[in-house]
């Protein structure tokens, strides 16, 4: 009777000894591989599992399957002889079909991805120049990202995307490139302005131009009202009778545009004019007109 109880006792025991190692739970996204006596055996989705206690079955590793961003910075030289530091940004996760392989090829995953990334950039970006690869940073990311998915395949994991966040120059560098930029939106600004002051030059010189046209326009029409002034009042002379010879008649005529000369002169406020002190003068003025005239014929 003692012996079973004893015996029961060590069952009991046994059990609950074994209970601890017995079952396991994996979470959610998660696998986890299960070797026996060393060698690999199975995987196990979440959920609640049983293995074989003390030792005979164990869990190797749990495998994450959730999306994992890895980042780095990778040093390189572009065409122009420029050297660059660039910031990268890797997303990739286990195949959920591989994942064998993921675990047991890989050793130190993060590391050996970015190290296929930086090789890859080492070899695109010193085909470009420093202005290039600013245009082309996306189209050098897509490159990296199917090149180095293509090497990853082969050990279970998938390159999902591959991003340049930034590319830094040289200090020294940046600052060239943004006094070129200065001076090259100075000169765009200075051909702006010349524009300008041509259009205002050009556009004075248009108005001038039409105000001395206008202005000899309004010269004519009204010397052509004087002399069609005088010659109406020489005829209404002639034919009222009056004897009155052509040079007395100019006189006259002359002698009254004289003062209505002068009285416009005095209306604008003027002080001071170059004409003969008399009235006689005008006499000359019209003998020289006359003189003018026998001398044109």
């Amino acid at each position: 009777m003692w012996a079973f109880l004893v015996i029961l006792a060590i069952i009991l025991l046994f059990f609950i000894a074994a209970a601890g190692t017995l079952f396991y739970v994996v979470k959610q996204q998660t696998v986890a591989i299960i070797e026996r006596f060393g060698k690999f055996h199975t995987t196990a989705g979440s959920g609640i599992h049983v293995k074989l206690p003390f030792g005979i079955d164990r869990i190797a590793a749990r495998v994450q399957l959730r999306l994992i961003q890895s980042e780095m910075t990778v040093e390189t030289k572009t065409r122009d002889n420029v050297f660059v530091q660039m910031n990268v940004a890797t997303q990739y996760r286990v195949n959920e079909q591989n994942i064998t392989d993921a675990y047991y090829k890989l050793m130190n995953p993060v590391e050996q991805i970015k190290s296929y990334i930086e090789d890859a950039l080492r070899s695109s970006v010193p085909k470009l120049t420093l202005d290039e690869l600013f245009e082309k940073k996306d189209e050098i990311a897509l490159e990296v990202q199917h090149q180095v998915a293509e090497e990853m395949e082969t050990y279970g994991y998938m390159i999902v995307k591959t991003l340049i966040t930034k590319v830094d120059p040289d200090a020294e560098v940046k600052q060239s490139m943004n006094e070129i930029n200065a001076a090259q939106r100075k000169r765009e600004a200075a051909q702006e302005l010349a524009k300008a002051d041509k259009i205002k030059v050009v556009t004075a010189a248009e108005a001038e131009a039409e105000k001395d046209r206008l202005h000899g326009v309004g010269i004519a029409e009204q010397r052509k009202a004087i002399v069609d002034g005088l010659s109406a009042s020489i005829l209404e002379m002639k034919e009222s009778g009056v004897h009155i010879s052509e040079d007395e008649i100019m006189s006259i005529l002359l002698t009254n545009q004289y003062l209505d000369t002068l009285n416009q002169f005095a209306e604008h406020g003027n002080s001071s004019i170059f004409l003969p002190a008399s009235p006689e003068g005008a006499d000359d003025i019209r003998t020289q007109i006359l003189s003018a005239l026998k001398a044109t014929k």
